[in-house]
């Protein structure tokens, strides 16, 4: 963006570099140029000079890379001030020149002139993203040099090729508008295909860990029920039964895991006890820090609980993670006999 920009600011120098020379080339003229005519001259390329190169201070090049490819958003407009300045031109120019020539000298190169000159004025103030101000300086500039020119005059002397300058330049602004509309959106698509790519990648991840360690808890159960024909002593089979808990608790919750957690999961699966672990989805944002203390909790609720049947899930509800439920059979009928939940953590308590 930065070498375009150069590129432009170049030719737009240019342009004015070549009007300032016009309006000092008075070969043939009765008389050299007067204070008028240097002060309408002084006054076109200051404007001019303000209009293409003045720019709000950005903090930051990241801050003025991003202003740049805002397409339509004015991060790139011109200034109220020089606007203004703009127009008030537009309105000066054709009448101070007009007198510094005299009546007899206003079709001639040395006041013609102001016709690409304030052309190139509303072409750089059209590519700052001030439309209405540049058409409204070329309808001054228009009702100005007819006033002293003619009707048809200014036509003939270079007026309409201001107009087509103006009108490329705001062709090209609008092309720039769309192509940066595009790269905005082609940018927000990339990046939502990236994350997720990147969700993806660490959905596989959690996938393979799962799976190797639900191979690490069910492999030696499998293999010795293979070697033994099946035929597995009431050990064996215990083993059997926790290993397979394991595993389901492995694919269904595999978020409220950790080594305490799973020990006193075993624990109570051990004692006979009958433990169903459910994540669905109330942990999915929940931070490490706060997964961790989660687990303590839980981990310490399991270690002290005596019930029959456990039951471990996660909450949806905004403040409570998880609850755990025991009940007890007694006589045939399930009494809850254990409610705990489990909050979750406060960000800096």
């Amino acid at each position: 963006m930065r070498s375009v920009r150069s590129v432009l600011v170049g030719l737009g120098v240019a342009f004015i570099a070549y009007f300032a020379l016009r309006a000092l080339w008075w070969v043939g003229a009765p008389t050299p140029p007067n204070s008028l005519a240097l002060a309408a001259l002084t006054l076109f390329l200051a404007t001019a000079l303000l209009c293409l190169l003045w720019r709000a201070p950005t903090a930051t090049m990241a801050e003025e890379t991003e202003t740049e490819t805002e397409a339509g958003s004015g991060g790139d407009a011109l200034h109220p001030w020089a606007c203004a300045l703009a127009l008030a031109t537009a309105a000066i120019l054709p009448t101070a020149m007009a007198f510094a020539v005299g009546p007899d000298e206003r079709l001639a190169s040395y006041y013609t002139w102001i016709l690409g000159g304030v052309g190139a004025i509303m072409t750089i103030v059209m590519s700052r993203r001030r439309p209405w101000v540049a058409w409204t300086g070329m309808i001054i500039l228009t009702v100005g040099v007819m006033a002293w020119m003619g009707p048809v005059q200014p036509w003939l002397k270079g007026l309409i090729g201001s107009y087509i300058w103006v009108v490329v330049a705001q062709l090209m602004v609008l092309s720039l508008d769309r192509a940066a509309r595009d790269t905005r959106r082609l940018t927000t698509l990339q990046r939502a295909t990236s994350g997720w790519q990147a969700s993806q990648t660490v959905r596989q991840r959690e996938r393979r860990v799962q799976v190797q360690r639900a191979l690490a808890v069910a492999g030696p159960v499998l293999t010795e029920a293979v070697a033994s024909g099946g035929h597995l002593s009431e050990e064996e089979r215990l083993e059997a039964r926790i290993a397979e808990g394991r595993l389901r608790d492995e694919l269904r919750g595999p978020r409220l895991l950790d080594d305490a957690v799973r020990d006193g999961i075993d624990a109570a699966r051990r004692r006979g006890a009958t433990v169903t672990v459910l994540d669905e989805g109330g942990l999915d944002d929940a931070p490490e820090a706060s997964l961790e203390l989660i687990r303590r909790e839980l981990a310490e609720t399991l270690r002290t609980s005596r019930s029959d049947r456990v039951i471990i899930r996660t909450s949806p509800h905004e403040s409570i993670a998880v609850t755990v439920v025991g009940r007890s059979a007694d006589g045939g009928s399930e009494d809850v006999e254990l409610w705990q939940e489990i909050m979750h953590p406060v960000p800096g308590a």
